[in-house]
């Protein structure tokens, strides 16, 4: 079981990987110059349950590149599932069973929420903060290019939900619509591509509002609309796809903004 690891402000240092010159790897921890190591953050974490009870530890801990690996045992790994659907903190002895004075102990711990995201990132819309908002990064999103540039989905903000202000309670259910949403909107604005870049349009937003009062978007860039020639395009591609989303949606008010930039192709 693996999971990936944040930026942890709280760290005063941080696992990092290093190619040496023979191309071999290498862990080092990078750190605040002239303070003690106290707390180090890591870029992931594994649990395998592979460990046997017959090799004499109770659960054995290591640094792999820049991440940590704990090896339990089945029985332990169990445990650590129910815990984890149970919401409940775990921990887990590392060590030889026979040799208490050198064991190590991993925790695992739910804790408050943590708004400390997205800092400094505004929407190229109009401006507005990003910070504490939900987001999901796209690494294989929507690609459409023309006349040498492409435009490409990135990221989807999701700015607000019905009990659920600072994002969705889940939004991988939405990934349909988002991923319909922003098809629509890169085929709208393929024609205008080349036209766009010129004009200094790199990165843009689309901010789509679904609700039973009011479905619409608004779309921007260097916190400011789209220019009008734009919007017939973007209207006949959008607002079917919305009408259609919303109808569809079981939880609302939802209002969600994607990113988009438009990237010259390298031959």
């Amino acid at each position: 079981m693996a999971m990936g690891a944040g930026f942890n402000l709280q760290a005063d240092s941080h696992l990092v990987c290093i190619q040496n010159d023979d191309g071999n790897y290498q862990t080092q921890a990078i750190s605040i110059h002239h303070q003690p190591r106290k707390v180090t953050g890591a870029c992931f974490f594994v649990f395998s349950g592979a460990l046997k009870t017959s090799s004499g530890f109770l659960a054995k801990t290591s640094i792999v590149e820049d991440g940590v690996m704990i090896q339990i045992t089945a029985e332990t790994m169990a445990s650590l599932r129910q815990a984890l659907k149970d919401m409940k903190d775990f921990s887990v002895t590392c060590g030889k069973a026979d040799q208490e004075e050198n064991q190590e102990l991993v925790q695992v711990q739910w804790t408050e929420d943590d708004h400390n995201f997205n800092k400094g990132v505004i929407s190229p819309i109009d401006g507005r903060s990003m910070e504490s908002i939900t987001s999901v990064k796209i690494f294989h999103g929507s690609e459409f290019k023309a006349n040498g540039k492409v435009i490409r989905w990135t990221e989807v903000f999701f700015l607000q939900s019905e009990d659920h202000p600072g994002g969705l309670s889940d939004p991988a259910e939405h990934s349909r619509l988002t991923e319909n949403v922003a098809r629509a909107f890169c085929v709208a604005l393929l024609p205008h591509l080349k036209l766009l870049k010129e004009d200094g349009v790199a990165k843009l937003g689309l901010r789509v509002t679904l609700d039973a009062d009011q479905v619409g978007y608004l779309a921007g860039s260097n916190g400011q609309p789209l220019p009008p020639q734009y919007l017939s395009d973007l209207d006949s591609a959008l607002i079917p796809v919305i009408h259609g989303g919303a109808c569809q949606l079981s939880e609302g008010p939802v209002v969600m903004e994607l990113i988009f930039y438009i990237l010259e192709i390298i031959s």
